[in-house]
């Protein structure tokens, strides 16, 4: 039976022994109770048969088998008789267009295998083998061991895409006072960013509560040996949680400064503008009122005329200084 982009391991009594033998044989080795086995698919096809190995070589349910291709963007476990079914996404932040890009996952947890199922790469899955790779003394605690690795990944992706976000609102701010009108480009980077936030919460939130549903004793997933392990992996969730809250806050107060910015920009050319304005009014109305015809002292004389442009020029310096001082120009 021929799977597309299937990948496999064999481990038994904690000691990798095969990588990437056939499907097919996975039945067999089950029956070893000291064997764990890790199936991967990648964008599986569900009108062949890259989905039915999973019910005819681990016994899982039709349904259950049909939600793994179902991502409803929300990580969630759920409990079967004899199995376990979770689903999660890894984050990586774009900092340049401030998009979020996420990869999910979906993976069965039996008492001897896990079996992840990928729609792409987003979800770097030889990064996950690294980290079992690095860990390989407790591959001895079987699926646990497995589990460990691939959620230790998805948080800590998850909680880069956190700093990353905070990092470019904290270089947001600086824009904010960096004596450059950018109303509009901060206005547009802020929504972006928002957007992104608002997806991250949704994915991260729920993580705290999977990792500390699967370090229940009664699920037998977790022994005491890598319970400090999840317990590390359930901070971390935890802390990028309570992040992201208050980058939700840190947003809303941007958005509110910017607007206040805009406000206040707006204040000082209206100043400006009157101030102008009303420096133009002195000769305008100077040059009016002369400009009546009838008598006035010195109509028709070159003495007037000068008193005129006298008057304006005085009366329109006194005006510049005075609204010079009080900040209007």
């Amino acid at each position: 039976m021929a799977l597309t982009a299937a990948r496999t391991r064999l481990y038994r009594d904690g000691k990798l022994e095969l990588e990437d033998f056939p499907v097919a044989d996975i039945s067999e080795y089950l029956a070893d109770e000291s064997v764990t086995i890790w199936l991967d698919l990648r964008d599986p096809d569900p009108g062949h048969d890259d989905l039915a190995v999973l019910s005819e070589e681990f016994g899982l349910h039709p349904v259950a088998v049909e939600a793994a291709l179902q991502h409803t963007r929300r990580p969630k476990l759920a409990r079967y008789r004899d199995y376990l079914f979770l689903t999660a996404y890894a984050a990586r932040l774009d900092a340049v267009s401030g998009e979020l890009a996420t990869s999910g996952v979906a993976a069965f947890i039996t008492s001897q295998a896990l079996i992840t199922i990928r729609q792409d790469d987003g979800l770097d899955i030889d990064a996950v083998v690294q980290r079992w790779d690095e860990t390989a003394n407790l591959a001895k605690f079987g699926v646990g061991y497995l589990l460990y690795g691939l959620l230790d990944y998805i948080v800590d992706s998850q909680s880069e895409a956190v700093q990353s976000l905070d990092d470019c609102m904290e270089e947001l701010e600086d824009r904010l006072f960096d004596g450059v009108p950018r109303g509009l480009e901060v206005q547009r980077r802020v929504f972006a960013l928002r957007k992104s936030l608002v997806l991250l919460r949704r994915i991260v939130f729920p993580m705290s509560e999977i990792v500390g549903e699967l370090m229940r004793r009664d699920l037998r997933i977790v022994g005491d040996d890598l319970m400090p392990y999840y317990q590390d992996v359930y901070d971390e969730a935890l802390h990028a949680a309570e992040r992201t809250d208050s980058l939700r806050d840190l947003v809303t107060s941007i958005l509110e400064a910017n607007v206040t910015i805009q406000g206040n920009r707006l204040n000082v050319i209206t100043k400006k503008v009157t101030g102008w304005a009303a420096i133009i009014a002195v000769p305008t109305f100077i040059t009016g009122f002369f400009g009546m015809n009838v008598p006035y002292p010195g109509f028709g004389e070159k003495a007037g005329l000068a008193v005129s442009v006298a008057a304006m020029a005085l009366t329109g310096l006194v005006l510049y200084l005075v609204f010079k001082r009080k900040d209007w120009l």
